[in-house]
């Protein structure tokens, strides 16, 4: 008597633990990497939805226009002069909401800098003024 041969049959399954392990890895680094990438001013700022800011609430807008002048409501501050100027107006009035906005041609880099101003003096709370029409940015030639 021979004994019958038995066919085995080819399983055509993928086998996912290899997967899983290196999707795992990945998850872990870029845990661990993120938050060294982020680089900036860290600041407390409005959600991007469009809601504006009530109007019984009392705002101190600071202004940035394109030569670089700095404004605390419509008077020009100097920046070494900001910190303190805005120390005085938040000493009298706590509940006090800053805004800033910034001229479209201001350079960036000067928004930022009254920004960091601000942060070292130990304001987290900013908002950032808008215009309410949404641009589309530019597109290249021959596009």
């Amino acid at each position: 008597m021979a004994k019958a041969r038995r066919r085995t049959r080819i399983k055509s399954e993928i086998n996912l633990t290899p997967l899983i392990d290196v999707m795992t890895s990945l998850l872990a680094i870029f845990m661990i990497t993120a938050p060294m990438l982020t680089s900036g001013i860290p600041l407390n700022l409005p959600k991007g939805d469009g809601k504006s800011l009530e109007s019984n609430q009392k705002t101190l807008d600071i202004g940035v226009d394109k030569t670089g002048s700095i404004f605390v409501g419509t008077e020009k501050v100097e920046a070494d002069h900001l910190v303190k100027k805005v120390s005085a107006i938040v000493a009298q009035n706590p509940q006090i909401q800053m805004v800033l906005s910034g001229d479209s041609e201001a350079s960036y880099g000067r928004v930022i800098e009254v920004m960091a101003l601000l942060r070292v003096a130990g304001f987290t709370q900013v908002a950032l003024k808008t215009d309410a029409k949404v641009m589309a940015p530019p597109r290249a030639k021959g596009a």
